[in-house]
């Protein structure tokens, strides 16, 4: 009989940390050469995939109204708040890491091959963008 309520207890605590594990929220990209932060970026699942848009532009002096100039196609001159810019990510079997899906680059309009991977107990996100071996990883910060 001890065991149910420590196990209702245990429950209660251990499921906030577990969904912190997740690429799924809110967070606050930062530009690799100045530190400074850049975009927040929500995460959501959309039919078993993520996809990602930017919420907000952070930078200093941003044009809330600024489009993606460099995008290509239907993404050209689409403005940069709502933009979407993860596409197709889905959850490796047995690992915390998406995988398998694009990421956009919107200074560039080019896409990458994408591997997101929850770090710091959900604190921080691995966010890596690749075009065959050659590619770069940004660490991004969980807002909510």
């Amino acid at each position: 009989m001890r065991q149910a309520p420590a196990a209702i207890v245990f429950a209660v605590f251990a499921a906030p940390a577990l969904a912190q594990m997740t690429p799924e929220g809110l967070w606050r990209s930062i530009d690799d050469k100045t530190g400074e932060p850049k975009s927040e970026i929500r995460i959501k699942s959309n039919g078993g995939a993520l996809e990602g848009r930017i919420e907000k532009l952070l930078r200093k002096g941003a044009d809330p109204n600024a489009k993606c100039v460099e995008c290509k196609d239907e993404l050209k001159d689409q403005p940069m708040v709502g933009l979407q810019i993860i596409k197709g990510a889905k959850k490796a079997d047995g690992k915390d890491v998406w995988e398998d899906g694009k990421i956009l680059d919107p200074e560039n309009g080019k896409f990458y091959t994408l591997r997101l991977t929850p770090a710091d107990g959900g604190k921080k996100l691995d966010v890596r963008g690749s075009i065959g071996p050659f590619g770069r990883t940004q660490t991004w910060q969980r807002v909510e």
